[in-house]
C-alpha cells in the first residue's frame, strides 16, 4: 500500500496521519513537508504514524532526525516501529 499523508488541524497543532508503507523517499517527503508547515504556521506538527504498516530502516534515521526537531512530535510509534528507530539511532551513532 503506497504512503498516504493526510493532514488535519485541531486544538491549535497541525497532525500529520501517515497510513501504508514508509520507504525513504515517503520519510524524506514527510520531513519536508513537517518542516515547511512549522516554518510557515509557526504550529506545533505532530506526526501520527499509529496507521503504518511498513517502516524501512533508512526512514527510521529520517524519523529519528524529525523526532529531534523544535516543533515537531510523532505519535502512535507501535514497538516494532520505536525498535527500528532506537537501532537506527544506535548506527548512526
Amino acid at each position: 500500500m503506497p504512503t498516504q499523508i493526510t493532514q488535519r488541524e485541531s486544538n491549535g497543532r497541525i497532525y500529520l496521519q501517515v497510513e501504508g508503507e514508509m520507504l525513504i523517499d515517503d520519510a524524506v517527503l514527510l520531513e519536508r513537508i513537517a518542516d515547511e508547515i512549522r516554518a510557515d504556521s509557526g504550529l506545533h506538527v505532530t506526526v501520527d504514524l499509529a496507521d503504518l504498516d511498513f517502516l524501512d530502516s533508512e526512514s527510521a534515521s529520517v524519523l529519528k532526525r524529525l523526532q529531534g526537531k523544535d516543533g515537531i512530535s510523532i505519535e502512535g510509534l507501535e514497538i516494532f516501529l520505536q525498535s527500528a528507530i532506537n537501532a537506527a539511532e544506535r548506527n548512526a551513532a
